[in-house]
Parts: C-alpha cells; sequence; structure tokens
C-alpha cells in the first residue's frame, strides 16, 4: 500500500478581475482533477513551470490548503476526514520544507524556538528535552548546537534552508513535501542542500515530494517524477523513463530548459 495517495484532487481560486471598471471574480484552476502515489522511502519528483500547480498539489497532500474535492489518504488514514488528536498525529508524521529560507523563519525567534516550536504544538517532552531533540537535528543538517541561542539573520541562506529542515525534521516525521527548496540558493550551496536531503532519507527513513522546476535536480534526486503543467498531471514514470523517453512535448522541454548541475557534498 501507498504511504500517501492523492486521489482526484481539484482546487479553484478566485482573483478579482476588473472589466469595465466591474469587479469580477476569476477562477483560475490551479489543480484539475489529479491523482498519485507515493511508496513508503521513495522520492517522487514533482516537475513543473511556475504556476503550474505543484505547490497547491504539495500543500493539499498536507492540508494546509483544502481542496475543493478529491481524497487524500497517509497510511490508509483519510487525512481530509481527520479531526482533533488523529489530525495532530497525522501531522507529526507529515512536514514541509519552505522555498524561501529568508522569508519562511521567523526573525524575532531564536534558532532554538524555531525549531523546538513544532514540539512545544505538539505538546512534546519538556523543555530541556525539546533542546536536546533540536541539538541533534541541527548536528544532523549540518549545524552546531551553539547556533540554537542565535537569530536567523546571523545566518546564510544555505543556513538558515538547513535550519528549516531541522525545523521539518525535529518530530521525526515519516513524509516531507520538499517545496522548491533550493530554488533561492545559488547552485553551489543547493547543491549541498539537495546531497544533505538525499542523506537523511538515508538516516531518518524519510519519503518525499520534492517539488522543483529543475529537470536535472529531480532527476538526481527522484526515484520517479511526475510532470505537470497548468493543474494537470501530463506523465509520470520512473527517472529513467521520464528523462530518457518523455513521452510528452512539454517534459522534452522541461528537460531541455536547464543546463546540469554538478551536486558538491555536504
Amino acid at each position: 500500500m501507498a504511504l500517501v495517495e492523492a486521489r482526484n484532487l481539484t482546487k479553484t481560486f478566485s482573483s478579482g478581475q476588473s472589466a469595465f471598471g466591474i469587479r469580477a471574480a476569476a477562477q483560475v484552476r490551479a489543480v484539475n482533477d489529479v491523482s498519485l502515489t507515493i511508496e513508503a522511502g521513495e522520492t517522487l519528483g514533482l516537475v513543473g513551470e511556475s504556476g503550474s500547480g505543484k505547490s497547491t498539489l504539495g500543500r493539499m497532500l498536507l492540508r494546509l490548503i483544502e481542496p475543493d474535492s478529491g481524497e487524500v489518504f497517509f497510511d490508509g488514514h483519510d487525512v481530509l476526514r481527520a479531526s482533533g488528536a488523529e489530525l495532530r498525529r497525522l501531522r507529526r508524521d507529515m512536514q514541509i520544507i519552505f522555498q524561501d529560507p529568508f522569508g519562511s523563519l521567523d526573525p524575532r525567534m531564536t534558532v532554538e524556538r524555531i525549531v523546538c516550536e513544532p514540539m512545544a504544538i505538539h505538546g512534546s517532552e519538556n523543555r530541556a528535552e525539546r533542546r536536546h531533540s533540536a541539538a541533534e537535528v541541527m548536528r544532523a543538517v549540518g549545524l552546531d548546537a551553539s547556533a540554537l541561542p542565535r537569530y536567523p539573520h546571523e545566518f546564510s541562506g544555505g543556513q538558515r534552508q538547513r535550519i528549516g529542515i531541522a525545523r521539518a525534521l525535529v518530530l521525526r516525521p515519516r513524509f516531507i513535501v520538499a517545496d522548491e527548496p533550493v530554488s533561492a540558493l545559488d547552485v553551489s550551496v543547493g547543491s549541498q542542500i539537495v546531497n544533505l536531503l538525499k542523506q537523511l532519507q538515508r538516516d531518518f527513513s524519510l519519503t518525499y515530494l520534492f517539488i522543483s522546476h529543475s529537470m536535472p535536480i529531480v532527476r538526481y534526486l527522484a526515484n520517479r517524477i511526475a510532470v505537470m503543467q497548468q493543474g494537470e498531471l501530463v506523465e509520470v514514470g520512473t527517472t529513467e523513463q521520464i528523462t530518457a523517453e518523455p513521452r510528452y512535448p512539454y517534459t522534452r522541454t522541461l528537460l531541455e530548459a536547464t543546463p546540469e548541475i554538478e551536486f558538491s557534498s555536504r
């Protein structure tokens, strides 16, 4: 059985448009009847241009955005019907790494508070135990525990993204949506983060949905690739199938659009 399963997910947003001075609601179909599965332990790369619906789909899987219709299952549990204690249990196992390491960390909070916040929300451990857990995940992402009393502005973009990864990891989730986690970083730093994610997957038995517009990154990291265009899933297959024999011209365009990347070590 798949760890994560989406069935016929659809999401439409309304945006105001002006026509002869009259505001009218325009319907934008961000995700249109998308179904997919993610097996335990794999990385599914979700690739497409900006505005293709990738991030909306990823957030619906975590129920950060409510779909208009469709179903989401995590390890056999109905995510969209869960409430109360059941939903809290599910959310411990399902976390997100955000795209922007500069905007996703509260500048008024110390690193310790940022990383410990998920544990505090879920009532995990006492303060000393939370600090110990935070120090452990900081070391796992390549930062020293001495960073805990400092503030986000004291760190580089790559270091901030490592802090964001530590925050996602601290509850020991099983599934992580990585929403374009290297697109705001330069290539060399981004390659280090990609290698870090690969290492953490092995160390913590993680399952990833890795969202990106970069085929070279997805090809390096993912077991399978799903291609989105204008809110629809147009092609899904193994990484080898998608990169060697793409079925759709759009997929071939994505493959040709970005140069190869050399992935440096941590």
